[in-house]
Order: structure tokens, then C-alpha cells, then sequence
């Protein structure tokens, strides 16, 4: 019922591994293998938007309130006041709408780990049809190689950080209370029915 929260970018992706193993030892002979990952900053970006190419939020419209005046997501819309909404710290996952493709929480209640490593710099080296840059940092790493990129922004965050294009980072090994998860999957066929 609640996001997940206070977990590493390391202990994410270890129950993506988990998770892969569980349902791959569910399936059957003529059952996609299915590998359970986190999605990188495009793909979180991509799913956000939900077919709504320029849009700033993951919701219909470029407000932070429905035509009613209520609030479309879990954030600090106040400055110093993060009451207005009810939301001190994560809400229910399915508090708000969800958007088209039927994801909840693209935006606000708990920012999201991807795959992809943050790297300010990056935009310059990616690929157009792959814009993903993505380290495996050691713990012998520079501090700098252990960012990772977090999306959606959470209930301790201004809407800036809410908005689809907008990306942050965190350290790979430290876990926080604003920050969650969730997993993907690529679908190995043609024909997702």
C-alpha cells in the first residue's frame, strides 16, 4: 500500500535480482524469462510522460492542481510547509490518479532510483537512440562515480522536481527516506497480449 523507502541503489538492485529469481522459478517452459531490473532515466522519463510527449508532469495539463484545486501528487508545495496536502512523509501509493498508462507516483510521494549513473557531463557522450550512461561503482570508487540519477521527485521536494525532464542524484550506498524503487522489465516478444 505505501512505497517502499530507505533503501540503497545497491539493496534496489539486489531485490530486482530476487524478484527475477522468484518469478523465473514460477514459469514455465514456454513462458517469457522475464529479468527484473530498475528502469534507466530514459525509461522512467519515457513512462512518466505516458505517451503525452510534451508534457511537464506525468498528468494532463502544466498545474500542480486539477481544475477542482486539489493537489496531483505528494510534494512540499508550500515553502517551509509541507502540510497542505496532508502529506508530511510518504502517502498511500494510491492516494493520487494514476497517469495514462496507469503508473502511480511518477511524480511526488517518493523520488525513484534508476540504473542510470549521474554524470553531468553525459549528455554530450550518449547515443540518441540509447541515452543511458551507466557505471557499476566499487566501494573503492570515487564518491563521484557512485551517483546515481533519481526521478519524480517526493513528498520533502518543490514541484521543480516533480516535473518529467527534471533529474537529481543520490550516492548509490546510502539509503534515504524520500527515495523508493520500482522494478521493470523488458517484454522478450512482439506480442505483449
Amino acid at each position: 500500500d505505501f512505497p517502499v523507502v530507505g533503501v540503497t541503489w545497491e539493496q534496489a538492485n539486489a531485490y530486482c535480482v530476487w524478484l527475477t529469481r522468484k518469478y523465473q522459478g514460477r514459469t514455465g517452459p514456454k513462458e517469457p524469462k522475464l529479468e527484473f531490473r530498475l528502469p534507466t532515466a530514459a525509461e522512467f522519463e519515457y513512462a512518466a510522460k505516458a505517451g503525452r510527449e510534451n508534457s511537464k508532469y506525468p498528468w494532463e495539463g502544466d498545474t500542480i492542481r486539477t481544475e477542482k484545486g486539489r493537489l496531483q501528487a505528494n510534494f512540499k508545495n508550500d515553502p517551509g510547509n509541507y502540510t497542505p496536502d496532508h502529506g508530511l512523509y510518504p502517502v498511500p501509493v494510491r492516494s493520487y490518479a494514476p497517469n495514462d498508462y496507469e503508473l502511480y507516483n511518477m511524480a511526488g510521494n517518493v523520488a525513484e532510483w534508476t540504473s542510470s549513473t549521474y554524470n553531468f557531463s553525459s549528455a554530450a557522450l550518449l547515443h540518441d537512440f540509447n541515452p543511458n550512461f551507466s557505471y557499476a561503482a566499487t566501494a573503492a570508487d570515487s564518491k563521484y562515480l557512485k551517483r546515481k540519477v533519481v526521478k519524480g521527485g517526493s513528498w520533502k521536494d518543490i514541484a521543480y522536481f516533480l516535473q518529467n525532464f527534471v533529474s537529481t542524484y543520490e550516492y548509490q550506498d546510502q539509503p534515504r527516506s524520500y527515495i523508493g524503487f520500482r522494478c521493470v522489465a523488458s517484454y522478450p516478444g512482439s506480442n505483449i497480449k
